[in-house]
């Protein structure tokens, strides 16, 4: 019997768009070699523009799903997106806490691309109390690093920097933080991540022209996928961040909104090689000579 590939349960929100949440891990994760498992959090009503409203699942509906293929199947790694309330939170805060022992990857989506509003302070202090503790990796953008290390006593126009967000966060729990930079003004995007340690790597890439819905998601769900596969933390991350430029590098723009990641781009790739090869191998055509 063939062995199975490594399993990654992801709790996220359904993408009616198909760009970002559980359409956006479930394409990832299996364009990494995984098996994907998807528990669904929340209804949404959204395209590629933008989120018009957020309907969260009852909580034990979202708990009952994990618990359902939890005892059916190994997995090995758990990731985490849009949650949709507190009661959710509490819900698979219990349910992460029975495996310590699998690696837990957090996207902490707080808003949309657009802006709109995915997670209130209540949302976010449960976060910070239920779930970051519990978190192997944690992978917010730098405006949600902010948020999330924002405290009362910080001046509300005063920028906080990077790594002592990064620090707080770590201190909150976590046992990594990648913050990511595209939110930032920099010529090349710069993607650091940190432990207790202090800064382990920091990765420069090429900064696209064109606006992403999905590569928060796509990025975490890389990592979750290359854990799963048995790389380090450190491995996984610059793995999952070359895996992401590409689908960015390769995206698509099907409606009116932001350009859609790419997940398949290798295909293509694969695709495009085989018909050079074959064209290669074909043998050149003699025409006949005219008498």
């Amino acid at each position: 019997m063939l062995q199975p590939p490594p399993i990654v349960l992801s709790f996220a929100a359904n993408d009616p768009s198909g760009g970002a949440g559980l359409q956006a891990d479930i394409l990832t994760i299996a364009s990494m070699g995984c098996h994907p498992l998807s528990i669904i959090t929340a209804i949404t009503v959204q395209d590629t523009a933008g989120v018009e409203d957020v309907m969260p699942l009852d909580s034990e509906w979202v708990a009952d799903q994990a618990r359902a293929v939890l005892e059916d199947m190994p997995v090995h790694v758990f990731k985490i997106g849009l949650l949709g309330s507190v009661e959710i939170i509490a819900a698979i805060a219990e349910i992460i806490s029975d495996y310590p022992h699998i690696p837990l990857v957090m996207d902490p989506i707080l808003t949309s691309g657009r802006g709109d509003e995915l997670a209130n302070e209540e949302m976010i202090d449960a976060m910070r109390e239920l779930l970051l503790p519990q978190v192997t990796i944690l992978t917010p953008n730098s405006l949600e690093a902010r948020h999330l290390a924002q405290q009362e006593n910080d001046a509300n126009e005063v920028k906080l920097d990077l790594s002592l967000c990064a620090q707080r966060l770590l201190h909150m729990g976590c046992e990594y933080v990648l913050i990511t930079g595209t939110h930032e003004n920099s010529a090349h995007v710069l993607n650091t991540l940190f432990s207790v340690d202090g800064v382990m790597r920091t990765d420069e890439w090429e900064r696209l022209e064109n606006t992403y819905h999905g590569s928060g998601c796509t990025l975490a769900s890389a990592i979750a996928a290359s854990l799963a596969n048995g790389l380090s933390v450190s491995e996984s991350v610059i793995e999952a961040q070359d895996y992401t430029w590409h689908t960015l590098q390769a995206g698509f723009r099907p409606g009116m909104g932001q350009y859609i990641p790419n997940r398949l781009f290798w295909a293509k790739e694969i695709e495009d090689t085989e018909n050079e090869n074959e064209n290669e191998n074909e043998e050149p055509i003699i025409e006949k000579p005219k008498n």
